[in-house]
């Protein structure tokens, strides 16, 4: 059974991969109104996770992170620092790519958002309600130069 966190989340994921789409039908042009819903819409997704979800999962672990908190970390840094510069259809493949290994740790039965459901058990409610009140990302205009030091 599902709960409600992770059901709230993967149809997140969902809507990121739809957007995406729509961002890239052909996988050659790249349609900028889309990309950049695409872009505040995963940011938002970030956050979601980050300052709601995980936060979360560590005080109810008394402190303990779960075992692969820092691959989901690493995969934020990488995901934005792709969504930094202009769309190409390199980086939107290796977008894809990262996109599909990393939901794999937070979807399902061990991953990030079952183990919320679990541990919030009764308060699943208002863990939801956190998360949709996480506020869409502004985004900057696209970089293409070269980026600081440790930032690749």
């Amino acid at each position: 059974m599902v709960g409600p966190i992770e059901e709230f989340m993967t149809v997140e994921h969902v809507r990121a991969d739809r957007l995406l789409e729509a961002a890239v039908p052909d996988d050659q042009v790249v349609v900028l109104e889309a990309y950049t819903e695409f872009r505040q819409s995963m940011l938002r997704h970030i956050a979601m996770e980050e300052k709601v979800l995980l936060p979360f999962v560590r005080r109810k672990r008394n402190g303990q992170p779960l075992p692969y908190e820092r691959s989901i970390h690493t995969d934020h840094g990488k995901i934005a620092r792709l969504l930094v510069p202009s769309p190409t259809r390199a980086g939107i493949g290796e977008l894809r790519l990262l996109l599909a290994r990393h939901n794999v740790l937070e979807e399902g039965p061990t991953g990030l958002y079952a183990t919320c459901d679990l541990l919030a058990g009764d308060d699943a409610a208002d863990l939801l309600d956190k998360l949709e009140r996480v506020p869409m990302v502004s985004v900057a205009a696209h970089y293409d130069g070269p980026l600081p030091h440790g930032a690749h």
